[in-house]
């Protein structure tokens, strides 16, 4: 099984962005580049698969920008690497793909329950850690 690529990290953090200003308008690619600490140029390939996948809609024109497609408590992490790294579980090995296909629905079921937090779970615990590190000032 891969780890989580450069994309698929990259992906999450651009969309946490994205979850933390839901509701509040679009947000431009710079912006979430700079948020995200991202290469604006990569951003550009990641938002644009995100958007074919349908978790974001872009905004055409000079003030146009980025937003999430639905409520952030209606996309999972698992939505998202999916969607960035395509089918988390692909061994290039075929004796090993034939053995995991046997057990894939399981691992998958299994990987859901790992990545089963949504974007909202994500800005949540953002938040609390932020209020926690305010005590310790």
């Amino acid at each position: 099984m891969a780890g989580i690529s450069t994309k698929g990290s990259y992906g999450l953090a651009a969309m946490y962005e994205l979850a933390l200003h839901y509701g509040q308008g679009h947000l431009q690619i710079r912006d979430i580049a700079e948020k995200a600490n991202i290469p604006q140029n990569y951003l550009e390939q990641i938002l644009a698969t995100l958007r074919k996948e349908g978790l974001i809609q872009s905004i055409r024109g000079a003030g146009g920008g980025y937003l999430l497609a639905k409520a952030p408590n209606t996309i999972s992490v698992f939505d998202i690497l999916v969607a960035l790294e395509g089918e988390l579980c692909n061994p290039s090995d075929e004796r090993l793909q034939a053995i995991l296909h046997l057990y894939w629905n399981r691992i998958r079921e299994d990987m859901k329950g790992v990545f089963h937090e949504t974007l909202q779970d994500l800005v949540d615990q953002g938040n609390a850690l932020d209020q926690q590190s305010m005590y310790f000032i």
